[in-house]
């Protein structure tokens, strides 16, 4: 948790109120456009102020803005004081939005409401995500109650949807949950696609004795960037100096896994290889490595 302030700087401020902008757009379409008229759910808080309101014949906006405070006061504590206030923000005017605007009804088939209610609203996640707040504190309760029970982020969002989608099977109907199910997972993988973007990134090791020969691969071919960790063969008891071999670690996209692997096999049949997603990238040598540079090594 954070104790203090530290100002950020105007582009990063313009940044982060930009995506927020954009996230509180895309959700309020999502709402408006497909979900709300159809009476169609997703999960987390947004699910549960949705089915507050079918229930009750009230409006979203309310129980959007009211249910999502004490995630917003437990996220002052467990995240940060930035990360309440932006989230705040983003949450009230997400409410002020859907309160007082109506954006037109682009459908009434279940399928593509269900669809691309999900999308829209997983896209609005995405961006205010990005942008350093949320819209749904879901995940807030889950990292606190993960830190006290054990349990993962991801289990707990899974067990509270579980909840609140068999409570809109008793309350409404099966086909209603079963179409907020769909939209739920829409929206998830779409958050996925804002936040990993269009380049998935692998994170891979390799043990070989041909290490040099793979690093060459990886800086000429590939024209990547490798780290080279330096390392002891496990099986080797007596610790000779020949079990001490170089480890290397290099990040690729998920369409150059494939070559990456057909090159180092040519090499090296036998070389130990683990691969990882990674889920984000700050700084360091991302794009390939310019020819010129690698011809004049």
């Amino acid at each position: 948790m954070d104790t203090s302030f530290n100002i950020p700087s105007f582009r990063q401020i313009a940044r982060e109120s930009f995506l927020m902008l954009l996230g509180v757009f895309c959700a309020a379409v999502g709402l408006e456009s497909f979900l709300l008229p159809n009476d169609v759910l997703d999960g987390g808080v947004t699910g549960i102020s949705l089915l507050m309101a079918m229930i009750t014949s009230g409006r979203p906006s309310i129980y959007i803005f009211l249910i999502n405070i004490p995630f917003l006061i437990l996220g002052w504590f467990q995240i940060g004081k930035f990360f309440a206030i932006k989230s705040f923000l983003t949450i009230s005017l997400l409410a002020i939005v859907i309160y007082n605007f109506h954006f037109p009804v682009i459908t009434d088939d279940s399928l593509l409401v269900a669809v691309f209610g999900g999308f829209f609203l997983g896209l609005g996640i995405g961006f205010s995500i990005r942008g350093g707040a949320i819209i749904d504190g879901t995940e807030v309760l889950a990292i606190y109650l993960g830190k006290k029970t054990g349990f993962s982020v991801g289990e707990l969002i899974l067990i509270f949807n579980i909840i609140i989608f068999s409570v809109a099977a008793y309350l409404l109907s099966i086909e209603t949950a079963l179409y907020s199910i769909i939209t739920y997972f829409a929206a998830s993988r779409t958050v996925d696609f804002v936040l990993e973007g269009f380049d998935e990134y692998i994170g891979v090791t390799v043990i070989s004795d041909k290490h040099v020969e793979v690093r060459e691969m990886i800086l000429n071919t590939l024209r990547r960037g490798a780290t080279i960790y330096h390392g002891s063969k496990g099986f080797s008891v007596m610790q000779q100096e020949e079990a001490h071999t170089n480890i290397i670690y290099t990040v690729i996209t998920r369409l150059e896994l494939a070559r990456l692997e057909s090159e180092i096999h040519q090499i090296d049949p036998s070389a130990f290889i683990v691969m990882s997603k990674v889920k984000d990238i700050r700084g360091g040598m991302i794009k390939k490595l310019p020819l010129k540079k690698l011809k004049k090594k």
